[in-house]
Protein backbone atom coordinates (compact mmCIF):
# COMPACT_ATOMS: atom_id res chain seq x y z
CA UNK A 1 0.00 0.00 0.00
CA UNK A 2 2.72 2.68 0.78
CA UNK A 3 4.62 2.02 -2.29
CA UNK A 4 1.14 2.00 -4.46
CA UNK A 5 0.47 5.57 -2.26
CA UNK A 6 4.22 6.40 -3.39
CA UNK A 7 3.77 6.02 -7.10
CA UNK A 8 0.06 7.35 -7.29
CA UNK A 9 1.46 10.60 -5.89
CA UNK A 10 3.98 10.25 -8.61
CA UNK A 11 1.49 10.50 -11.23
CA UNK A 12 -0.44 13.10 -9.73
CA UNK A 13 2.89 15.56 -9.11
CA UNK A 14 3.84 14.47 -12.82
CA UNK A 15 0.15 15.56 -14.41
CA UNK A 16 0.04 18.74 -12.04
CA UNK A 17 3.67 19.70 -13.55
CA UNK A 18 2.43 19.21 -17.08
CA UNK A 19 -0.39 21.27 -16.77
CA UNK A 20 1.20 23.97 -14.77
CA UNK A 21 3.91 24.12 -17.31
CA UNK A 22 1.33 23.93 -20.41
CA UNK A 23 -0.04 27.24 -22.11
CA UNK A 24 -2.57 28.03 -19.52
CA UNK A 25 -0.79 27.02 -16.07
CA UNK A 26 -4.21 25.15 -14.91
CA UNK A 27 -3.46 22.95 -11.87
CA UNK A 28 -5.68 20.06 -12.03
CA UNK A 29 -4.65 17.70 -9.44
CA UNK A 30 -5.77 19.83 -6.48
CA UNK A 31 -8.77 22.57 -6.33
CA UNK A 32 -8.15 24.97 -3.55
CA UNK A 33 -6.39 27.30 -5.85
CA UNK A 34 -8.69 26.78 -8.60
CA UNK A 35 -11.78 27.33 -6.63
CA UNK A 36 -10.64 30.44 -5.32
CA UNK A 37 -9.90 31.97 -8.53
CA UNK A 38 -13.50 30.82 -9.62
CA UNK A 39 -14.34 33.40 -6.55
CA UNK A 40 -12.02 35.71 -7.64
CA UNK A 41 -12.82 35.94 -10.91
CA UNK A 42 -16.72 36.68 -10.32
CA UNK A 43 -15.64 39.94 -10.04
CA UNK A 44 -13.63 40.88 -13.13
CA UNK A 45 -12.65 37.78 -14.91
CA UNK A 46 -13.74 37.11 -18.48
CA UNK A 47 -16.88 34.72 -18.20
CA UNK A 48 -15.12 32.33 -20.26
CA UNK A 49 -12.40 31.96 -17.64
CA UNK A 50 -14.70 31.53 -15.07
CA UNK A 51 -16.24 28.44 -16.86
CA UNK A 52 -13.28 27.15 -17.57
CA UNK A 53 -12.51 26.96 -13.80
CA UNK A 54 -15.47 25.77 -13.29
CA UNK A 55 -14.84 23.10 -15.79
CA UNK A 56 -12.16 21.88 -14.13
CA UNK A 57 -13.48 21.99 -10.87
CA UNK A 58 -16.67 19.66 -11.93
CA UNK A 59 -14.46 17.29 -13.64
CA UNK A 60 -12.52 16.27 -10.96
CA UNK A 61 -15.88 15.98 -8.93
CA UNK A 62 -17.06 13.78 -11.77
CA UNK A 63 -13.86 11.25 -11.60
CA UNK A 64 -14.79 11.22 -7.76
CA UNK A 65 -18.09 9.99 -8.68
CA UNK A 66 -16.65 7.31 -11.07
CA UNK A 67 -14.59 6.02 -8.31
CA UNK A 68 -17.06 6.28 -6.08
CA UNK A 69 -19.44 3.96 -8.38
CA UNK A 70 -17.13 1.14 -9.22
CA UNK A 71 -15.32 0.96 -5.75
CA UNK A 72 -18.57 0.91 -3.48
CA UNK A 73 -16.66 2.07 -0.31
CA UNK A 74 -14.27 4.18 0.87
CA UNK A 75 -11.58 2.14 2.62
CA UNK A 76 -9.14 0.11 0.82
CA UNK A 77 -10.35 -3.49 0.16
CA UNK A 78 -8.96 -6.64 -1.57
CA UNK A 79 -11.05 -7.37 -4.37
CA UNK A 80 -12.75 -4.06 -5.03
CA UNK A 81 -11.97 -2.76 -9.13
CA UNK A 82 -9.12 -0.71 -8.47
CA UNK A 83 -7.88 -2.18 -11.95
CA UNK A 84 -10.57 -1.20 -14.23
CA UNK A 85 -10.65 2.99 -12.06
CA UNK A 86 -6.58 2.89 -12.84
CA UNK A 87 -7.52 1.72 -16.95
CA UNK A 88 -9.95 4.25 -16.31
CA UNK A 89 -7.61 7.22 -15.41
CA UNK A 90 -5.04 5.85 -18.11
CA UNK A 91 -7.98 6.44 -20.85
CA UNK A 92 -8.60 9.83 -19.57
CA UNK A 93 -4.99 10.87 -19.35
CA UNK A 94 -4.08 9.96 -22.80
CA UNK A 95 -7.13 11.72 -23.45
CA UNK A 96 -5.83 14.65 -21.89
CA UNK A 97 -2.54 14.39 -23.87
CA UNK A 98 -3.97 14.23 -27.22
CA UNK A 99 -6.72 17.28 -26.39
CA UNK A 100 -3.51 19.44 -24.85
CA UNK A 101 -1.19 18.81 -27.79
CA UNK A 102 -3.85 20.20 -30.29
CA UNK A 103 -4.34 22.87 -28.10
CA UNK A 104 -7.69 22.10 -26.66
CA UNK A 105 -8.34 23.50 -23.35
CA UNK A 106 -10.48 20.11 -22.40
CA UNK A 107 -7.92 18.36 -22.16
CA UNK A 108 -7.47 20.41 -18.48
CA UNK A 109 -11.13 18.53 -17.53
CA UNK A 110 -9.75 15.33 -18.48
CA UNK A 111 -6.70 15.82 -16.71
CA UNK A 112 -8.75 16.74 -13.79
CA UNK A 113 -11.27 14.06 -13.92
CA UNK A 114 -8.00 11.90 -13.67
CA UNK A 115 -7.06 13.11 -10.46
CA UNK A 116 -10.45 13.10 -9.12
CA UNK A 117 -10.88 9.26 -10.03
CA UNK A 118 -7.73 8.79 -8.58
CA UNK A 119 -7.76 10.51 -5.25
CA UNK A 120 -10.98 8.98 -4.31
CA UNK A 121 -9.64 5.57 -5.20
CA UNK A 122 -8.72 4.61 -1.49
CA UNK A 123 -9.65 7.29 1.30
CA UNK A 124 -8.54 5.73 4.28
CA UNK A 125 -5.95 2.88 5.05
CA UNK A 126 -4.91 1.64 8.64
CA UNK A 127 -6.07 4.64 9.74
CA UNK A 128 -4.76 7.43 7.88
CA UNK A 129 -6.56 9.26 5.22
CA UNK A 130 -4.91 9.14 1.89
CA UNK A 131 -4.61 11.89 -0.26
CA UNK A 132 -2.76 11.05 -3.60
CA UNK A 133 -3.33 14.06 -5.59
CA UNK A 134 -2.54 16.86 -3.24
CA UNK A 135 -0.40 16.96 -0.15
CA UNK A 136 -2.02 19.86 2.17
CA UNK A 137 -3.91 17.68 4.27
CA UNK A 138 -0.97 15.21 4.44
CA UNK A 139 1.26 17.99 5.90
CA UNK A 140 -1.85 19.19 8.13
CA UNK A 141 -2.17 15.42 9.40
CA UNK A 142 1.82 15.52 9.64
CA UNK A 143 1.68 18.55 12.18
CA UNK A 144 -1.10 17.19 14.41
CA UNK A 145 1.21 14.14 14.71
CA UNK A 146 4.18 15.54 15.58
CA UNK A 147 2.29 18.23 18.07
CA UNK A 148 1.03 15.03 19.73
CA UNK A 149 4.43 13.44 19.84
CA UNK A 150 5.94 16.45 21.96
CA UNK A 151 2.50 16.68 24.54
CA UNK A 152 3.80 12.85 24.66
CA UNK A 153 1.68 10.89 22.95
CA UNK A 154 2.14 7.64 21.12
CA UNK A 155 4.00 8.08 17.60
CA UNK A 156 2.69 6.09 14.38
CA UNK A 157 5.61 5.23 12.81
CA UNK A 158 3.60 3.51 10.20
CA UNK A 159 1.26 6.85 9.29
CA UNK A 160 4.99 8.55 9.11
CA UNK A 161 6.10 6.57 6.56
CA UNK A 162 3.19 6.45 4.77
CA UNK A 163 3.29 10.22 4.73
CA UNK A 164 6.78 11.04 3.79
CA UNK A 165 6.35 8.14 0.96
CA UNK A 166 3.34 10.84 -0.73
CA UNK A 167 5.01 13.88 0.01
CA UNK A 168 8.37 12.35 -1.61
CA UNK A 169 6.42 10.81 -4.19
CA UNK A 170 4.47 14.11 -5.39
CA UNK A 171 7.31 16.15 -5.26
CA UNK A 172 9.53 13.39 -7.36
CA UNK A 173 6.25 13.40 -9.53
CA UNK A 174 6.68 17.80 -10.41
CA UNK A 175 10.59 16.75 -11.26
CA UNK A 176 9.63 13.67 -13.50
CA UNK A 177 6.91 15.95 -15.15
CA UNK A 178 9.21 19.43 -15.50
CA UNK A 179 11.77 17.03 -17.34
CA UNK A 180 9.46 15.49 -19.38
CA UNK A 181 7.06 18.56 -20.71
CA UNK A 182 10.49 19.88 -21.86
CA UNK A 183 11.36 17.37 -23.72
CA UNK A 184 8.08 15.98 -25.40
CA UNK A 185 5.40 18.61 -24.02
CA UNK A 186 1.90 17.21 -23.40
CA UNK A 187 3.13 13.90 -25.20
CA UNK A 188 4.94 13.69 -21.44
CA UNK A 189 1.83 12.39 -20.38
CA UNK A 190 2.04 8.95 -22.21
CA UNK A 191 4.22 8.04 -18.59
CA UNK A 192 2.22 8.94 -15.73
CA UNK A 193 -1.10 7.05 -18.16
CA UNK A 194 1.46 4.06 -18.56
CA UNK A 195 2.91 4.04 -15.37
CA UNK A 196 -1.35 3.71 -14.65
CA UNK A 197 -2.05 1.06 -16.72
CA UNK A 198 1.32 -0.99 -15.21
CA UNK A 199 -0.33 -0.54 -11.73
CA UNK A 200 -3.77 -2.26 -13.17
CA UNK A 201 -1.91 -4.92 -14.20
CA UNK A 202 -0.06 -5.68 -10.88
CA UNK A 203 -3.18 -5.18 -9.09
CA UNK A 204 -5.28 -7.30 -11.09
CA UNK A 205 -2.78 -10.33 -10.84
CA UNK A 206 -2.14 -9.78 -7.06
CA UNK A 207 -5.94 -10.10 -6.70
CA UNK A 208 -6.36 -13.12 -8.14
CA UNK A 209 -3.27 -14.65 -6.72
CA UNK A 210 -4.51 -13.47 -3.04
CA UNK A 211 -8.16 -14.04 -3.24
Amino acid sequence: MEYGAFLLALVAGCINAIGLLGFEHQSVSHLSGTATLVGAGLLGNPLLTTLHLLGVLLSFFVGAMLAGFLLHGASLKLGRHYDTALLLEAILILGASVLLSQGSVYGHFAASAACGLQNALATTYSGAIIRTTHVTGIFTDLGIMIGSLLRGEAFDRRKLQLFLLIISGFIAGGTVGALLFAQWQFDALYAPAVTCLLLAAAYHLYSKTHR
